[in-house]
């Protein structure tokens, strides 16, 4: 699952090519399926999100919550892939995206009724 937080009046009218440009990372980086897009957008006040000096109110933030499994050097490919994506097809600019990649045990996973660590019929590998 993708949490995306920025500021409303500039999150909401990009909210669609966000999602397929950050969808499309996932598939390219993680080789997830087209089916597996969860996203969620928080779009925000202006007074309700401070970000750090030297930013913009293009200020976005991208957590990624995902089962262990991925080499370090895949998600540093993740994150890169997300900079220059969201840069080239959006014109962000990497100083104002914050990515944060969560990893919790496949036991901590709960959907379609079972954990993570019992699902055996995933469409994707998490060990990449």
């Amino acid at each position: 699952m993708i949490v995306i937080y920025g500021i409303k009046e500039r999150l909401n009218p990009i909210k669609a090519r966000l999602s397929d440009v950050i969808h499309g990372c996932m598939q390219t980086v993680l080789g997830m399926p087209e089916d597996k897009r969860a996203h969620r957008f928080i779009p925000m006040d202006a007074e309700d999100l401070y970000y750090p000096g030297g930013r913009t109110d293009a200020y976005t933030i991208i957590e990624i919550n995902m089962m262990q499994g991925r080499a370090p050097e895949t998600q540093k490919a993740l994150i890169k892939a997300l900079f220059s994506r969201i840069e080239s097809e959006l014109g962000i600019s990497p100083v104002d995206i914050e990515v944060t990649i969560k990893e919790q045990p496949p036991h901590s996973w709960g959907f379609r009724g079972m954990t993570g660590d019992e699902a055996r019929d995933l469409k994707y590998s998490v060990n990449v």
